[in-house]
């Protein structure tokens, strides 16, 4: 899953949360993902209406945050922090996440700094600096 198509990327969280009502076993990312979509209720009916998933957009001009988008950050930080990569995203976590109190608000905040990062890296056609990404999480906490 290192380039999925927008549709294969969607039908993984999908598939993940038919998994998890279902009882059903799942891959340990499945699990994961699973996980985050459990704290967010109000994704949760999109994901078991699953042609309407697959065939809604959300721009920014709508207003509406894409639950695709968002879900997939979370599940992209939950691996940062699993293999601590960028080196020091984990201690970084940590301090946010002692200062915050709240695990699922922590990961907020550093899911506003990613999203920025990755938004910077895109506007100036350059890679994504981790370096910045964790000065960003570090203000923070």
């Amino acid at each position: 899953m290192f380039n999925p198509s927008r549709d294969q990327a969607r039908q993984f969280f999908i598939e993940a949360w038919r998994k998890h009502r279902a009882r059903e076993v799942m891959t340990p990312l499945e699990d994961m993902a699973s996980r985050i979509v459990a704290l967010h209720p109000e994704y949760q009916p999109l994901l078991v209406d699953a042609d309407g998933a697959l065939a809604r957009d959300w721009t920014p001009e709508s207003g509406e945050t894409n639950p695709f988008l968002h879900l997939s950050l979370h599940l992209a930080i939950e691996e940062q922090l699993s293999i601590d990569q960028p080196f020091g995203i984990r201690a970084a976590f940590e301090a946010l996440l002692a200062k915050r109190g709240d695990r699922h608000a922590a990961l907020h905040v550093v899911l506003e700094c990613l999203g920025e990062t990755i938004w910077q890296a895109q506007r100036n056609g350059g890679a994504f600096d981790g370096a910045a990404y964790l000065d960003r999480i570090r203000r923070k906490s």
